[in-house]
Order: structure tokens, then sequence, then C-alpha cells
């Protein structure tokens, strides 16, 4: 399965509202982060939009996969 790299921003304040722009697809993950990490350091200071990799079978899977609502998670007192 082919890693996939997207640029993910909001249209809005919430976050609830996504839009994803397909990179690039790679067969290795590391080069899926050495480019994920270029265009981190190469994007603007005010740019809200975020680069994430995701593994799956197919596009439509791996937008499915970045656009679910996932809860965040519950932190322990020790692990604060």
């Amino acid at each position: 399965m082919p890693y996939y790299l997207f640029k993910v921003t909001s249209s809005d304040q919430v976050g609830l509202v996504k839009q994803l722009d397909l990179i690039e697809i790679f067969d290795n993950f590391r080069q899926a982060k050495q480019q994920a990490k270029q265009l981190r350091a190469a994007a603007e200071a005010d740019d809200a939009a975020e680069f994430k990799i995701t593994f799956a079978a197919n596009q439509l899977a791996a937008e499915e996969q970045l656009l679910e609502k996932r809860e965040k998670p519950v932190l322990m007192e020790h692990e604060r």
C-alpha cells in the first residue's frame, strides 16, 4: 500500500471543514517523511496548512482517514 502526502487546510476557525490537496504518492515512508519535512520547513509562519502522511489502500481511503473526527486522548495526571 502506498503513502499519501496531503496538504490539509481548514476553512473555518473550528476546523470542522477541511480541504485536502493530494501532493504526492510514495511507495516508501522515508521519502514521504522527507518531503513532508521539507514542505513544513518551507511553509510561511502565518500559513495554517498542515502536511500529513497517511497509509491507505487507495486515495479515497486516505482521504476518509484524514477527514474522520477523532476524539482527543484523555491524559492521565502522570502523563502531563
